[in-house]
């Protein structure tokens, strides 16, 4: 485990290419071990935005890969996401993903002033970050309706929950940053620290109430398979003694 902060991260270009296939199955791998989906990238699409300067890629002191981010824009450029933010296990739990988010943050105010910066997480850890940034919880209704966006969420676990509020609720939480309306970073952080109890129980009950549904259609329909499989052993009871 990296213990040193020591980390170079600098906007991706045409020389950090190889890298692409490390990143797509490192983001893979780590939507599994979540049990979570995400959109998934070819490495022609991170080469894509490496060439467009639309990314960022960091390194350790002795020029190790250990994470990567890029941008992506919707409804014309009305709004931006900063997506695909992934570390290097070896380089976890040491502040890398708060400075890659920072750093993408920074360049996509940079590219696109006027646009509203905002993201979909159901971690915590995700939602203090953006919070230091000066993002804010917002209902889904705020967020970008571009169709392509969300035919990114197909991949995830969640999906069906998503489609069954009509994309207007989900697991995530949704945060945004706008430029032209938003609280300071310092109060948004603030409102974090304050109530992260409260938000870490609203997560855990949003889950709860979002899965009850279809755990209960699981049961019901397993039921349904059992009674289905009894009325046939029992068929075949009847005619041949089995």
């Amino acid at each position: 485990m990296e213990t040193q902060h020591h980390f170079q991260i600098i906007v991706a270009n045409e020389t950090h290419l190889s890298f692409a296939q490390i990143i797509c199955d490192e983001m893979e791998s780590s939507a599994k071990a979540r049990g979570t989906g995400i959109a998934k990238r070819s490495p022609d699409y991170i080469k894509q935005k490496m060439r467009e300067g639309k990314a960022v890629i960091a390194f350790n002191q002795d020029g190790i890969w250990a994470g990567f981010c890029y941008i992506e824009t919707w409804s014309h450029g009305e709004y931006v996401a900063n997506s695909g933010l992934i570390v290097s296990p070896v380089f976890r739990k040491g502040g890398l993903a708060k400075a890659i988010k920072k750093k993408i943050f920074e360049l996509s105010r940079k590219l696109y002033p006027e646009a509203k910066i905002f993201g979909l997480t159901t971690g915590l850890a995700v939602m203090k970050i953006n919070s230091e940034l000066g993002y804010e919880p917002v209902t889904y209704s705020e967020l970008t309706q571009d169709d392509a966006f969300w035919a990114g969420c197909k991949s995830c676990v969640n999906y069906e929950i998503l489609m069954s509020k009509e994309r207007k609720n989900c697991m995530c939480t949704a945060m945004l940053y706008d430029p032209k309306d938003h609280y300071e970073p310092e109060e948004t952080k603030q409102f974090f620290e304050e109530k992260k109890g409260i938000l870490e129980r609203l997560l855990r009950i949003k889950q709860w109430k979002f899965l009850q549904p279809f755990l209960k259609k699981d049961k019901e329909d397993n039921s349904a398979k059992m009674v289905q499989a009894s009325k046939r052993r029992s068929l075949l009871h009847y005619f041949f003694n089995l």
